[in-house]
């Protein structure tokens, strides 16, 4: 299956927790660092999720913001340190490619965003994603 979505990071169920609903799921990426995703219950029963599941995160580059620091006392659950590579701007938004632990990830954000946040490439930068934008595919 091909997918649009960019941002495809490989990992592994390390912990589940199921809801009446939904479920939130930690994954540990392949660089290390975890990831919460919240999904409906009923998808991590039928993708058959258990810890050591072998999964990937898909993100998609809108829902993925930046930050130039750690930011605490924040409800967005996933915060992933990496480091700009790439900018590709156009004239309202700018496509930001950056390295992370294990991968890389791309963000879109506006324009405006970018310019504010002094953005270039070799600037350390935080991917925040809030674990209700996170989705699972059994790899």
């Amino acid at each position: 299956m091909s997918l649009s979505i960019r941002n495809q990071l490989p990992g592994t169920v390390t912990a589940i927790t199921p809801g009446e609903a939904m479920a939130t799921v930690r994954v540990r990426l392949t660089g290390g660092q975890d990831l919460t995703a919240a999904i409906t219950r009923e998808a991590a029963e039928d993708l058959r999720l258990a810890p050591g599941t072998a999964v990937r995160a898909l993100l998609k580059s809108t829902e993925v913001s930046l930050a130039t620091a750690p930011i605490e006392g924040l409800s967005i659950r996933n915060q992933l340190p990496g480091t700009v590579t790439d900018l590709a701007a156009g004239e309202a938004m700018v496509s930001v490619r950056l390295t992370i632990e294990g991968g890389e990830l791309t963000s879109a954000i506006t324009r405006d965003a970018a310019e504010d946040l002094a953005l270039s490439p070799g600037i350390p930068v935080v991917a925040l994603i809030k674990a209700t934008e996170v989705s699972l595919a059994t790899a």
